[in-house]
């Protein structure tokens, strides 16, 4: 028999040789019109070969062997517990490894090897969410580049979660288009507290300082993410934001006097637990008796209560006409609910009329912005004549 005869060689050949010749031998295995007793014979030289000293042979095993499906089962599962370099050739082509031979590799293998699963074709959504579990950082961000795998939003959530303060996870996976609002604004969040760090270990700014920006950058993120979503993206992120405990009062006033009425009548609903329809209703009766109840069954503090109040009352009589859609602090708004609140007495009101003063600010600076970008937007539009000066229209 020919493999006998291999067996004997096999013995006192070079070790480039050995290779060579394992890979032929697995190539006539797989695509050769062999006999059975062939065919056993081949598959028992194979297995002896297992055990050859040198890695050369090995890999030349793993390289022949791995994108067969009828490759002797025998032999892949013992390449996949072989060196990394062996192994990894086996983990990313096999199509014989089930799930779980997947999982288990994960678990017990390096980075080399949890990447080498990641880069495979249509891996599955269970295999993904051990990679994002207890993968390294590098396989993680294998994983996510990987178009074809099946990642479910958790498993995102658990990546963003572990690695979301490394740059090159938070691009990988902002460049999603179809990335979910949720798992979005936890990358905003984790961009945010990555700067702030960065800018209070240098001693640029106070920490106290640095947190207080942060915060009102995050809040504001959110309302633009909100307006900028669909329609079914919201109410997931409202839920996110809820379980996280950064759907607080000032979050869902920014909101409504940015003029993102969906957002702040969803948030309403989810902290009071009413339909959406139900406090949508009562928000748009004149009356206003139902709003109070509302308010308070949703949990938010009692010393905002006017804010709210003065800024619904502006929406029944002027509605969010001002430019910038419902992505900005609206200046005319919050200028009519600061003058409304500071009448009150002083005391508990004090926190919110620093607030609102701070929004007043941001929505000057805003308003400012746009007038200035339209004012350069016009000088473009209009020609200048011979001596450089722009000509200006009788």
């Amino acid at each position: 028999m020919i493999v006998r005869q291999f067996l004997q060689w096999v013995r006192t050949a070079e070790a480039t040789d050995r290779a060579e010749a394992s890979s032929a031998l697995a190539r006539a295995y797989l695509y050769s019109d062999l006999s059975d007793d062939d065919r056993a014979a081949a598959e028992g030289a194979m297995i002896l070969l297992l055990d050859d000293p040198s890695p050369l042979v090995r890999y030349a095993l793993a390289d022949a062997l791995a994108v067969s499906a009828d490759a002797p089962a025998a032999v892949v599962h013992a390449l996949i517990n072989d060196q990394p370099d062996i192994a990894t050739i086996v983990l990313e082509r096999s199509p014989l490894l089930l799930d779980s031979d997947l999982v288990d590799a994960v678990a017990v293998g390096g980075a080399e090897m949890q990447c080498s699963i990641a880069r495979r074709e249509l891996l599955p959504r269970a295999v993904s969410a051990a990679i994002a579990e207890v993968g390294t950082a590098e396989s993680c961000l294998t994983l996510i580049e990987n178009t074809s795998a099946d990642i479910a939003e958790f498993s995102l959530a658990r990546i963003v979660e572990r690695f979301g303060h490394l740059a090159a996870i938070r691009e990988s996976l902002l460049a999603w288009i179809d990335l979910p609002t949720a798992i979005r604004h936890s990358l905003v969040i984790k961009l945010s507290e990555a700067l702030a760090g960065f800018v209070v270990a240098r001693n640029w700014i106070e920490e106290g300082r640095a947190q207080r920006i942060t915060q009102e950058a995050c809040e504001k993120a959110t309302v633009i993410l909100a307006a900028e979503s669909r329609n079914a993206d919201v109410s997931p992120l409202i839920s996110h934001l809820c379980e996280t405990g950064q759907l607080t009062a000032g979050l869902v006033l920014r909101s409504l006097l940015s003029g993102n009425v969906d957002f702040f009548e969803q948030a309403l609903a989810e902290l009071a637990e009413l339909p959406a329809a139900r406090v949508s209703a009562l928000l748009h009766d004149r009356r206003g008796a139902g709003f109070r109840a509302i308010y308070e069954r949703a949990g938010l503090p009692g010393s905002v209560y006017p804010a709210f109040r003065a800024a619904i009352e502006a929406m029944h009589d002027d509605g969010f006409a001002e430019p910038g859609g419902a992505t900005r602090l609206k200046r005319r708004m919050v200028e009519r609910v600061l003058t409304s609140c500071a009448g009150l007495p002083a005391g508990d009101i004090e926190p919110l009329m620093v607030l609102l003063r701070r929004y007043a600010t941001e929505a000057a600076r805003e308003e400012a912005r746009l007038f200035c970008d339209e004012l350069v937007e016009m000088d473009n539009l209009v020609p200048a004549n011979d001596t450089g000066r722009l000509v200006v229209a009788a």
